[in-house]
């Protein structure tokens, strides 16, 4: 199999890959981004984006990934959609594999994100995709003027609650907590919201209904329960970070990667950004900055392999703008 030779290759097409492509793209590094899905990853999801620093009247999540889309293919980065299977490092380069195309570089950017964790609750596999969702802005249209439960109570669950709330006039937040974990901003918003109840101490215990979602039992914290009906189930109780890839690399407690402030990992050359990093904030603008400092230091870490042994492809140092 033909292998493809780049200076820098990022896996995942999140606010974190994306930046990162355009600062190394900018720098003169020949940049391959790779993403089994279309760009964007959470970020594209969000209704509103009304706290990045100098966009403003907010937009779209979507139109904000398709800016950062844009800006890093104008100053060259490569986009390829399709799925990594492995990455190795048989020698001084990492080559990644993907469904009959390998691709290698001395520096490789780890930006995979998180996913949504699962509550494991009896039902909620079995009404997947028929009324239990992980994407308010993917399927809550679906549910218009509808009974719906969101899970959660950080900023996820509370900018989901606050999108579904102008679709139906029904929405309750079940929390397990005392009070709302999201930013301040967002959890007045929902408190606010005359269209949105939300139940404190409780959890859910179990989804049920026949052919789709018809009600979701609840248990408090002294464990009493009771059943409330429901047309659809939004859960958002945090994310698992997306490393299956990279078993090699030391993760905290969580299983988040571990880095030092300059997004190195415990592997030279390889760098890690965004919400698969071990941090104590994630937004989109920490996603973005933690790409540009790894973007930054690959191209250091790259010019100085090349100076010491010929790693790098033709455009390494070129310093095309």
């Amino acid at each position: 199999m033909e292998t493809a030779r780049y200076d820098f290759i990022i896996i995942g097409a999140g606010p974190a890959g994306l930046a990162a492509a355009q600062y190394a793209s900018r720098a003169g590094l020949l940049t391959l981004l790779i993403d089994e899905s279309a760009p964007g990853g959470q970020a594209g999801g969000i209704v509103t984006l009304e706290n990045y620093p100098g966009i403003f009247p907010p937009l779209s999540g979507r139109n904000f990934v398709e800016m950062l889309r844009q800006q890093a293919v104008s100053f060259g980065a490569q986009l390829v959609r399709t799925r990594v299977s492995s990455v190795d490092k048989p020698g001084e380069l990492f080559l990644v594999n993907t469904a009959g195309r390998r691709f290698s570089a001395p520096s490789l950017l780890v930006a995979t994100g998180a996913e949504h964790r699962a509550l494991s609750v009896p039902g909620e596999k079995e009404f997947a995709c028929r009324g239990v969702s992980y994407c308010a802005v993917c399927d809550g249209p679906f549910f218009r003027g509808g009974r719906i439960v969101v899970v959660g109570g950080g900023d996820s669950a509370c900018d989901a609650a606050s999108y579904l709330s102008t679709l139906s006039p029904s929405v309750t937040i079940v929390h397990r907590g005392e009070r709302l974990r999201a930013q301040q901003a967002a959890a007045a918003r929902v408190l606010a919201d005359p269209h949105i109840s939300v139940r404190f101490n409780a959890s859910v215990a179990e989804i049920r209904g026949t052919d789709r979602v018809s009600s979701v039992l609840l248990r408090d914290a002294s464990g009493a329960s009771c059943e409330i009906p429901a047309d659809a189930v939004f859960i958002f109780v945090g994310m698992k970070p997306r490393t299956e890839l990279f078993d090699m690399l030391r993760t905290d407690a969580d299983g988040y990667i571990v880095t030092d402030e300059d997004m190195r990992t415990s592997v030279p050359g390889l760098y890690a950004a965004g919400d698969v990093r071990s941090k104590s904030f994630r937004q989109i603008v920490t996603a973005c900055a933690d790409g540009a400092i790894a973007a930054h230091q690959a191209a250091i870490y790259v010019r100085s392999e090349c100076s010491a042994v010929s790693l790098c492809s033709a455009g390494a140092g070129e310093g095309r703008r």
